[in-house]
């Protein structure tokens, strides 16, 4: 049975460790290697992996015996306000008195690397290849003939000729 999702309160300094404002926040960006440290990414690119998702963080973190809750935000340094860029994870590292709920994870770098480790060997990750994205990049041969001229609609090569 899945546990109970934590009510949301607002945050003040006596608040313990185990409530949700005090969870470890984790957005794509912090492990996307395609992004500098400007941008936002707190891990070396080396440790890093090109444009996660927050349901590839969540389906990594499922599997760990760690608690955490998906929200639906959008990372402040983030430029863009589609869908694919949004979602934060929040992740509890402390218990209540303040010791570590997992010692496999004491700290929220900890967490972030395990992530960045893990997304590369998601079954979403394995199916994609490098080669497959490049064949459909490329532009394909048509059968009629040699394409200079030929009304299409593209490229020929008019002017406007010369100027007086």
């Amino acid at each position: 049975m899945a546990a109970a999702v934590p009510t949301r309160t607002n945050w003040h300094p006596n608040m313990k460790h185990n409530e949700m404002e005090r969870w470890i926040c984790i957005y794509p960006a912090y492990i996307n290697s395609k992004k500098t440290r400007q941008e936002g990414r707190r891990l070396p690119k080396e440790n890093c992996v090109d444009n996660p998702t927050y349901i590839e963080i969540r389906d990594v973190l499922s599997v760990t015996n760690l608690q955490f809750l998906v929200e639906n935000m959008k990372y402040c340094r983030e430029k863009s306000s589609e869908l694919h860029y949004r979602g934060r994870v929040r992740v509890q590292i402390r218990n209540a008195d303040g010791s570590v709920f997992n010692n496999d994870f004491p700290t929220r770098e900890a967490v972030m690397e395990h992530i960045a480790s893990k997304i590369p060997q998601l079954k979403t990750r394995q199916n994609k290849t490098g080669d497959s994205f490049h064949q459909q990049s490329q532009p394909q041969p048509t059968a009629s003939g040699s394409g200079a001229g030929g009304g299409g609609g593209g490229g020929g090569k008019k002017g406007k000729g010369k100027r007086r």
